[in-house]
């Protein structure tokens, strides 16, 4: 999941990467099928990946603690020291090409620009991996007239936002659920 450290930015639009990996947690954790077995997870730092961890036998959820636009130096150490298959990995971040409250499941495409996703493609040497695109698109006017994407995607989402972000992440949880299982 990709995000940027500290409380400054948890509730921001980039930080839903941060947001869907705690929800497939704690998922994972009280399913009736847990593939947790009834252990309790949590995510700690592990300076090797400059990450926040969990690993399970089936599965490891990160959220870098790079920031964002240094994100594929956490998760290309991560897929190198784990020898993960690029086609098995799945980066889940925020898109301002998708509109609030839809996202996609695509392998090897993602938004028109999104640095975080750059620098993960970049240190991979790759594109061939899954994104997990959720949308946080809501802005009234685009472009050039209305507040720039940079600037927005650092904003945190509204009270009416979040109750549809909240429906939204509960849809990917379950979809990347059904991946894992």
């Amino acid at each position: 999941g990709l995000g940027n450290p500290g409380p400054k930015y948890q509730h921001n639009r980039h930080n839903v990467g941060f947001v869907v990996v705690d929800r497939l947690l704690q998922e994972s954790q009280s399913s009736d099928h847990s593939l947790t077995q009834g252990t309790e997870l949590k995510f700690v730092f592990n300076k090797k990946f400059n990450a926040e961890i969990v690993q399970t036998n089936d599965y490891i959820l990160a959220k870098p603690v790079t920031f964002m636009n240094e994100s594929g130096l956490a998760v290309a150490q991560l897929c190198h020291f784990y020898k993960l298959k690029y086609e098995n990995l799945y980066l889940v971040h925020d898109d301002l090409d998708i509109a609030l409250g839809q996202y996609k499941i695509q392998h090897a495409k993602g938004p028109q620009v999104h640095y975080g996703v750059n620098s993960v493609e970049d240190r991979l040497g790759s594109g061939d991996f899954w994104r997990v695109r959720v949308g946080v698109e809501n802005r009234k006017v685009r472009g050039n007239k209305g507040i720039a994407g940079v600037v927005y995607s650092l904003q945190d989402f509204e009270s009416e936002e979040e109750k549809v972000m909240s429906g939204v992440i509960e849809k990917v949880v379950a979809d990347l659920m059904s991946v894992v299982r």
